[in-house]
């Protein structure tokens, strides 16, 4: 007689398999859900580097393609997925994927969570464009059993636009085991040709209009009307990687600056950059910026959402204005010049990580989640509530 406790399906569904903050944030969590209770399952509406991470851990996965918000055709694919592996419960990652899974959920009374990882309207988007997202937002986050915010900042925003609005805050939490500074690499400065004497600015982020790289670029322009000790990394990939590479060549900075499509061992890489710079124009709660930190890098951020949560400007990190060059120039000149501020720095962004942002931590928060909710929706269906 088999006596094991039957696992609970969860589906974690996110729009892309290219790796970026979402992503990451997934792969963090599959790996280290409690596997005597839950059964992740990762559905992606596109391929790219996730997909592989995922079949070496040996995570169930698929591949539906699409590129848009929602379709029928995408829908009953969904829905069919859902059936098949008897799914318990969704867990949609980002507005494309619960609008993507939204119905099909509902369809089969399947409980659904949102996570918000970042809320897909701004105040730079044209009018239209902006009111129709918060209208979209404001259906998704009404219509799920619970919405899950990855900072206080983007659950504030959710209230201020929506009056009915509800969250609950867990933090996103990186693998403090892989990302520190005691961690044995191979020195990446001699694959890539960089001297060793030079500061080594990291930018290691999708190259997006989100991440903002011409405003980067440009201020390194500026870095280097006044030293030509320093490098910038580059390493990702992303809709303007392309016109990224022909700025720099069209400034002629492109002789300090290292290109690196999508790398694996973004510990070896965080441990060999001096500086990390997110000059983002919004953010949820940057995953990228906690591994920097935890491997003891000096960040400078603009002042958005997110990131504002986790950076006191000149405490652990430097904190400049959104698309303001000058300001990220003089803050990458500050930390290149002054060595023992930078140090200190670093210290302190260490330190701040390792007490509050642990992937453990977010896991079992999430857990408990899934648990409240799996025990409203079957007291309200009329059946016992799972034990917690």
């Amino acid at each position: 007689m088999n006596t094991q406790p039957t696992k609970i399906k969860v589906l974690q569904a996110i729009r892309q398999g290219l790796i970026g903050g979402g992503e990451s944030h997934v792969l963090g969590l599959v790996e280290q859900l409690d596997k005597l209770r839950f059964e992740p399952i990762v559905l992606s509406f596109s391929d790219g580097q996730m997909i592989r991470q995922l079949e070496r851990m040996g995570i169930h996965h698929y591949v539906i393609p699409s590129g848009k918000a929602f379709d029928l055709r995408t829908a009953r694919q969904v829905k069919a997925l859902l059936r098949q592996e008897q799914i318990d419960l969704v867990h949609a990652h980002g507005s494309r994927a619960a609008s993507n899974l939204l119905l099909p959920a509902r369809s089969l009374k399947i409980p659904m969570l949102y996570t918000i990882h970042g809320w897909s309207f701004h105040d730079d988007q044209p009018f239209l464009q902006k009111t129709l997202r918060v209208w979209s937002e404001k259906l998704l986050t009404s219509r799920v059993q619970r919405n899950i915010s990855v900072s206080a900042s983007n659950q504030l925003t959710g209230q201020q636009h929506f009056s009915s609005f509800r969250s609950v805050v867990v933090n996103n939490g990186i693998n403090l085991q892989k990302f520190n500074d005691q961690g044995t690499y191979p020195d990446i400065r001699p694959q890539l040709g960089i001297p060793a004497h030079h500061t080594l600015v990291g930018y290691i982020a999708r190259i997006t209009l989100q991440k903002d790289p011409f405003t980067l670029l440009h201020a390194f322009h500026e870095v280097l009307q006044h030293t030509q000790d320093i490098t910038l990394l580059v390493v990702g990939e992303g809709d303007l990687r392309d016109r990224t590479v022909a700025l720099a060549s069209e400034l002629g900075i492109a002789g300090n600056i290292v290109f690196q499509d999508f790398r694996e061992d973004v510990p070896a890489i965080l441990q060999a950059t001096d500086i990390y710079c997110l000059p983002s124009l919004w953010e949820g709660l940057p995953i990228g910026l906690l591994e920097a930190m935890a491997t003891r890098n000096a960040v400078i951020v603009t002042d958005v959402d997110g990131s504002r949560e986790i950076i006191k400007d000149r405490q652990n990190g430097l904190m400049i204005p959104v698309q303001h060059k000058m300001a990220l120039a003089a803050a990458i000149l500050e930390l290149h010049h002054n060595k023992p501020f930078r140090i200190a720095l670093q210290n302190a962004a260490q330190e701040s990580v390792r007490t509050l942002y642990s992937v453990d931590q977010m896991a079992r928060k999430i857990e408990q989640q899934y648990l409240e909710v799996l025990s409203v929706n079957r007291y309200q269906a009329g059946t016992l509530p799972i034990q917690s």
